[in-house]
């Protein structure tokens, strides 16, 4: 009876069992190491490299999808909340039933004031805890942040929504400082990840072309946003499905209003107290926040569990060890900067134009004339506008980056032109596809606008040691911006609008004159980064190709050492240095051994 051959190659074979052709191994211990430790026979390490990396870039792309959709379901949580307590807190009736003198306007105030305001001073502290944390967990604790604003509306005191929204507030910059340097990141990984052949040919120090990863960037941001602007919509579903069974007609809000669009003052001027029929029921109330509130812990779980670290935990260290104060002080030094400086009139902008979308063109357009069980509707349109126009941030992969970004700017100027000019009647529906089509507009100009801004920040800032303090300015300028709606909130419609369109004029020329001093070969002005400084000097500092020091050090080692200088210090001249009978290896710093020796002297010798 013939053997059957065995089911799998076994490691070390040379072919087939042939007695002519094959000599004989000696089992056991005389057998030769190859032959028991050797390579699969059928290895490919070109496939396997292939493979490898395929699973990387996949997941990258896992990473923006989940860090997209947590952002979407945090802020359509954070949304729909807010918007359903200010609408039951605005009624008279709910107030003086459900909490009788308790002060409930007074709290509302205060929580709103501690929404806007506490971002004012993030510029501060948002570097110093996405160096502490890293970005990841920086986006988790954020995120859990938000939950935790939710849960505080179960019992709505001063001592819980309060606290909850001051705290909120310090959260919304090193979220979305975060979310912006994580997407840049994910983007330059990407690149790494889908050439990884050039990446070997290439030496060891040499850092890739610039300008690589910007297709790549391109693409996650137009994915990003086109998640995160459903977030408007989703926010609406407690009103469709909750809150409008309970409102009045519009025959009944707006009785004694008498004016709209550019003729109103303020937020909807003589809007009647009570808009709700009946009240809900608390259980009702506790079910659709507990809803919400299994929402935000579904997005805690994604960006905790499906969301990759943005750096290698040695790329974290280093990020660290550029010392605290510097940290600190690193954000305000980039003003010397002329590009962020010309691209500040745009980050206010991003501000105003959010704000206005959702109190000026929902409100002071929309439900002051159609009503306020429309406003879900109106909301909608300008989300799912703003969601398919993100993809329109793709046209920058053949076009000039500028024009996706002044398109949206243009549409932007048009709309406010027109908006400067109308003034719905109250009450009457004729016209009210005007609005729709209005808000979607709208919604297109804010998805080019800030797909536009921050790829044009993730293109011109690429170092990583820069781009948290980078997304953490623009940020901050938008939540400056968002400060400011929130004081001239009581101005005349026309006056806003004054606003919003000498600050897009303005905007405009701002980043057009940036971008001819770029073509003009104007050298930006960037401050210095310092070197990481490490207490303990473990074994990985030892090695003569570390690939995880940072991009700064490595361009620094390239330039003789002077990259760390700038235009403003020049390098001392090289002091005289002793021959050293024994030298240590180029590039290498010396082991703690050789230290001591050079500290105690040649005492051992």
């Amino acid at each position: 009876m013939q053997a059957e051959p065995p089911l799998y190659p076994v490691a070390g074979a040379a072919g087939p069992q042939d007695n002519e052709d094959q000599f004989v191994v000696p089992d056991g211990p005389e057998a030769p190491l190859d032959e028991l430790v050797g390579a699969y026979p059928n290895y490919n390490e070109e496939e396997e490299e292939r493979r490898y990396y395929r699973r990387k870039r996949l997941g990258v792309v896992k990473n923006v999808l989940a860090a997209s959709a947590g952002c979407t379901l945090t802020y359509g949580v954070y949304l729909g909340l807010l918007q359903m307590q200010l609408i039951l807190h605005y009624d008279e009736t709910y107030r003086e039933v459900k909490y009788g003198n308790m002060g409930l306007p007074d709290i509302d105030s205060k929580m709103l004031m501690g929404i806007n305001v506490t971002p004012i001073a993030a510029l501060l502290y948002t570097p110093v805890l996405i160096r502490f944390f890293g970005t990841k967990w920086m986006m988790f604790l954020a995120v859990g942040i938000y939950a935790l604003f939710v849960s505080t509306n179960y019992w709505e005191r001063y001592y819980t929504l309060v606290p909850s929204a001051v705290a909120l507030g310090m959260a919304i910059v090193p979220l979305w400082a975060s979310m912006g340097n994580y997407i840049t990141r994910m983007a330059q990984k990407y690149y790494e990840y889908a050439h990884y052949k050039e990446q070997d040919e290439q030496e060891p120090r040499q850092r890739p072309p610039r300008g690589s990863h910007a297709p790549y960037l391109l693409v996650f941001q137009a994915i990003f946003y086109g998640f995160f602007h459903l977030s408007f919509a989703c926010a609406q579903l407690p009103m469709i499905y909750f809150l409008n069974s309970y409102l009045y007609d519009l025959n009944h809000t707006l009785l004694n209003v008498h004016s709209c669009g550019t003729k109103s003052h303020g937020i909807l001027a003589g809007f009647n107290k009570t808009v709700l029929r009946t009240l809900p029921r608390s259980r009702n109330l506790i079910v659709v926040e507990s809803v919400l509130m299994a929402v935000a812990f579904v997005a805690m779980l994604l960006v905790l569990g499906l969301c990759g670290a943005a750096y290698r935990p040695t790329e974290e260290i280093d990020l660290r060890s550029v010392g605290w104060g510097n940290i600190f002080q690193l954000p305000f030094k980039h003003v010397r900067d002329y590009r962020l400086r010309h691209l500040v009139p745009f980050f206010i902008y991003s501000g105003f134009e959010v704000l206005f979308a959702c109190t000026g063109l929902a409100l002071g357009y929309g439900v002051c004339s159609v009503g306020l069980e429309r406003l879900a509707s109106l909301l909608i349109a300008y989300s799912l506008g703003a969601s398919a126009a993100s993809l329109l941030g793709l046209l920058g992969l053949w076009l000039p980056r500028s024009v996706p970004l002044m398109a949206g700017a243009g549409l932007h100027l048009l709309l406010t032109l027109s908006l400067f000019f109308w003034a719905p009647v109250p009450r009457v529906l004729q016209h009210s596809w005007i609005l729709y089509v209005a808000a979607a507009l709208w919604g297109v100009g804010s998805a080019l606008n800030k797909t536009g801004l921050s790829t044009l920040l993730g293109i011109l800032y690429e170092d990583k040691e820069r781009q948290d303090f980078i997304f953490t300015i623009y940020h901050w300028w938008q939540a400056v911006a968002i400060f400011m709606v929130y004081l001239g909130s009581s101005l005349p419609m026309k006056a806003k609008l004054t606003v919003l369109l000498v600050t897009l004029v303005a905007a405009a020329t701002s980043y057009l004159w940036m971008e001819h001093k770029l073509k003009s070969g104007l050298a930006p002005r960037q401050p210095r980064i310092p070197r990481p400084q490490h207490k303990v000097r473990g074994y990985r500092y030892l090695e003569e190709n570390n690939s995880d020091e940072s991009d700064a050090d490595a361009e620094a080692e390239l330039c003789g050492g002077q990259g760390d200088l700038t235009e403003d210090e020049a390098p001392e001249a090289p002091a005289a240095q002793p021959v050293d009978p024994e030298p240590v290896g180029l590039c290498r710093r010396p082991c703690p051994y050789e230290q001591a020796l050079g500290a105690d002297g040649l005492e051992g010798h």
